[in-house]
Order: C-alpha cells, then structure tokens, then sequence
C-alpha cells in the first residue's frame, strides 16, 4: 500500500505533462530541492496563489490615480477672469487690456521650487514670441513684497529686459480679481493649492486652459495654436 501511494504521489497529472516550468518558479522550487515530479504540481499551485494575491492587492489598492497635468488642463474654468492691479514697476494694469492677445497668467511664489525653475523658460518664450499677440502675466502670492522685490532684484541683473514680463504682488493694496485670491492667502483658491497654478485665456478673453503644477510641454503648443 505504501509503494502504491508513492508511485499515484510521484505520477505526473495528465494535464501538466505538456506545461515547462521556467523562470523564478522553476528557480525557486529547484532551490528547495524538492523531487522533479513535484516541481510542476507545486509551480501550478505557486503560480495560483500569486494570482489570487495580486487580485486582492489591485482590489485593495483601488482605483488608479488620475492623470497630471494633462488632466488639469481640462479642469472647470471660470467663464472669465477679471484682474487688476499695479504691477511691480508701479503701473497701472487690467488684464481686459490684454484682449486680442493670448495670455498666460500664472500664480506662483519665490519659495515653490518648481516656478523658479521654470522661469527660464517663461523668459524665452517670451522673448520669442515678442512680435506674436502673446501676454505672460504672472501673479506673486508670496506674503511679503521684499522677496519678491529680492528675487527680481538678482534677475534683472541678467535677463534683458526684452524678457521681462507683467508681475503683480496678489497682497498689494491695489490688487483684486475674480478668483479671490487675496482672500485665500497662499493657498490660492479653495480648491487648487498647487504652485504654479497657470490659465491660458483666448484672445477673446476666454479662459480655455488651467494647469495646477509643473506646465507640461503641451500648453505651450496649445498657446502657439491660439496665436
């Protein structure tokens, strides 16, 4: 009875005569030294469990995050966005004068790493595209004035002023929009608290774009289509 047992254990099933055991599994159970007629057994049960473990895993894990800047893009807008203010070089400005151009606005401070690095490349599309219907206004909501006043300071000593581009203090006495920035702080607006927060607004002055983060390449071509 006992050879008879081991010869039905050690009988390979009918239907894995076919099946090859390769890669981690075939490793794995050849380390355990297990007998050869048991490895291909094993690896069907292994190769199981592994699948009923990452079903559990993706269930547990829930579903898939939403997609980046991409899909900021594509955010709720506000039907227009009315702003006004002076600018750093203590002049006057509205952004409905800016109609019949395209224009980026962007929010952002001197202590969010993301829009200090992107300011080079603010510049040179700036500079580009200085003979194209194209605005770039950017908006400061850093609490004190000096260091954005310390900031530009080191800049303008390298960047021509061909370069340079409308900026607004969002805490100066003189500033107001419709987003309500001075009254959310630096959180920015209730429901995007992430520096910089850019729209793209049509020459109509319809805001068409909005991206909540690092500007993906993306826009710039977007605002190259609207030119």
């Amino acid at each position: 009875m006992r050879q008879f047992l081991m010869r039905q254990i050690l009988v390979r099933p009918s239907f894995l005569r076919h099946r090859p055991i390769t890669g981690l599994r075939a490793s794995a159970l050849h380390a355990f030294g297990l007998p050869a007629m048991l490895r291909p057994l094993l690896a069907s049960v292994f190769a199981a469990s592994l699948a009923l473990a990452s079903g559990f895993a993706q269930a547990q894990a829930g579903p898939a995050p939403s997609a980046g800047p991409a899909a900021n893009a594509t955010a709720a807008l506000p039907a227009r966005i009315q702003l006004e203010g002076n600018t750093m070089d203590k002049q006057a400005f509205k952004l409905e004068q800016a109609k019949g151009k395209v224009v980026l606005l962007m929010f952002w401070s001197t202590d969010c790493a993301v829009c200090r690095d992107l300011m080079k490349e603010l510049r040179e599309n700036v500079q580009g595209w200085a003979n194209q219907p194209f605005e770039l206004v950017l908006v400061s909501v850093d609490s004190r004035i000096a260091d954005v006043e310390a900031y530009n300071a080191i800049i303008n000593k390298a960047v021509p002023s061909k370069q340079r581009f409308v900026q607004l203090w969002a805490r100066d006495a003189s500033y107001k929009d419709s987003l309500n920035t001075r009254q959310s702080g630096s959180s920015l607006l209730p429901q995007a608290n992430t520096l910089p927060l850019a729209f793209v607004i049509d020459k109509t002055g319809k805001p068409v774009k909005r991206y909540a983060g690092r500007i993906p390449a993306q826009a710039w071509d977007d605002i190259a289509d609207l030119l």
